[in-house]
């Protein structure tokens, strides 16, 4: 394998053995020449050899290992001649985030954030295995998953202006209830409006700094604006979902699968039966997600306007788990493709594109760029991306020294578990700043603001 640096932060291994396409790396030299990062590498390979990829394999600068596909991993299959991999999604199918902007100012909350940190805890049921205190029938649940946000906001969880400014206005029209097992949808009746664990967070923040003065105003954005995220997704319905066609396909997809360089990469052809029930299953569970994560915000918003007689907005929605049909144009020929984008966000030309930190680091808003249509299909980086594993946090962290640590950030935080906050803190990750620098000098997102935390909901 040899890597070639085609410019300072765009690096290609071009194909070789069984790839059919080149693998390109989004990052600097410092991950590049990285023996950590040298399996998540490896993954990226092993997709380039997958059937039907079209122009190559991506990975974005908060590249690391996942489940078959790297996480921070973007790759096209031809509609007609690819194929579909839930490795390629991951298990929190439609894992994204949503940014509300308030007219308030910081000062105007700063001596309330430790209470509006536990209105909303209190308000938002979160951890491993939180349930709401609503549950769902088996009939309502269909209804949630083939309509996502559209259900959500009919049932007075919102604006109908909200909708304008979801990835799919929150609504993906290829989901089909039928195509998920009863047990999912029995996981996830009693999940909406949920924050889960792990990652997923709900965080007050600062506008720190505004970089495109213009778009910023046309977004509604302002220096010391309070705005908030939410990054959560679809829970265990969407892992359920995962486990059950990841099973289904290796039951029924042998003689498919036998030439697979790794197992995880477990795939069936788009168009076939399987393929397309995996597909109408998973647009289900993401919809599902974009409902979460609308009852959430709205929830929030309601708080806000209860403390603060306040009207919040949505500036937008967005996922980063998932496998999308979109048009894209490849050697001057307009293709459909199947675009997997595993801890990647799409970031069409002018659509904002949401990277967020976590607990201690800031979080970003961008904007898409015509370069990213062209380099990428339209995609962009979702994070920061893991350095430690959550076991290698345990033993090098303790939670009083990460709270303590915030504290001096001036950083509320309010968590259900103490492994959750050694497990989240800010040194496991990635620089965040290293992530959206490398992302904008290659240009394919553009920065209009950087967030500040000063409130932080984990699980």
């Amino acid at each position: 394998m040899k890597i070639i640096r085609e410019s300072p932060y765009i690096w290609r291994i071009k194909k070789y053995d069984n790839m059919k396409v080149d693998a390109i790396i989004f990052t600097d030299s410092k991950t590049i020449n990285n023996s950590e990062y040298q399996e998540a590498i490896n993954q990226l390979i092993n997709v380039a050899t997958l059937p039907g990829i079209v122009k190559a394999a991506y990975a974005m600068p908060d590249i690391h290992w996942g489940y078959g596909f790297p996480i921070g991993g973007v790759a096209a299959f031809d509609k007609d001649e690819g194929i579909i991999s839930p490795g390629g999604v991951g298990f929190d199918i439609n894992c994204g985030v949503r940014v509300m902007i308030t007219p308030l100012n910081y000062k105007d909350i700063d001596i309330d954030i430790d209470k509006l940190i536990k209105e909303i805890y209190n308000e938002i049921p979160v951890g491993i295995g939180s349930r709401t205190k609503f549950k769902f029938s088996v009939k309502e649940m269909k209804n949630i998953i083939e309509n996502g946000a559209y259900w959500a906001v009919s049932n007075n969880y919102g604006i109908s202006e909200d909708l304008n400014n979801i990835e799919d206005s929150g609504k993906i029209i290829y989901a089909d209830s039928k195509k998920i097992s009863s047990e999912a949808i029995k996981r996830g009746s009693n999940e909406l409006g949920t924050l889960g664990s792990g990652n997923h967070f709900i965080e007050i923040q600062k506008v720190e700094k505004i970089y495109d003065k213009e778009k910023a105003k046309e977004w509604g954005l302002f220096e010391n604006q309070i705005v908030y995220t939410v990054h959560s997704g679809s829970r265990g319905l969407g892992h359920q979902v995962a486990t059950d066609y990841i099973k289904i396909f290796r039951d029924n997809l042998k003689e498919w699968n036998k030439k697979i360089p790794d197992k995880q990469l477990i795939n069936a052809p788009f168009n076939s039966q399987y393929g397309q029930d995996y597909f109408f299953a998973m647009n289900g569970a993401a919809n599902f997600a974009f409902a979460n994560r609308q009852v959430m915000g709205h929830q929030i918003r309601k708080i806000f306007k209860k403390i603060y007689n306040v009207n919040v907005k949505l500036l937008y929605d967005i996922t980063h788990n998932i496998a999308k049909l979109e048009k894209h144009n490849i050697n001057g020929k307009e293709m459909d493709l199947i675009v997997h984008r595993k801890g990647a966000t799409r970031a069409y030309e002018n659509q904002p594109v949401l990277i967020p930190g976590d607990m201690g680091t800031s979080s970003y808003i961008l904007i898409g760029t015509a370069k990213s249509m062209k380099l990428a299909f339209g995609s962009s980086a979702h994070g920061a991306g893991r350095v430690l594993g959550r076991r290698q946090a345990k033993r090098r962290l303790n939670s009083s020294a990460v709270i303590n640590e915030l504290k001096e950030k001036n950083i509320h935080l309010i968590a259900k578990s103490k492994s959750t906050i050694v497990e989240e803190a800010p040194e496991v990750y990635k620089n965040i700043e290293d992530i959206v620098n490398i992302i904008e000098k290659i240009g394919i997102s553009k920065k209009i603001a950087k967030l500040t935390p000063v409130g932080v909901v984990k699980g």
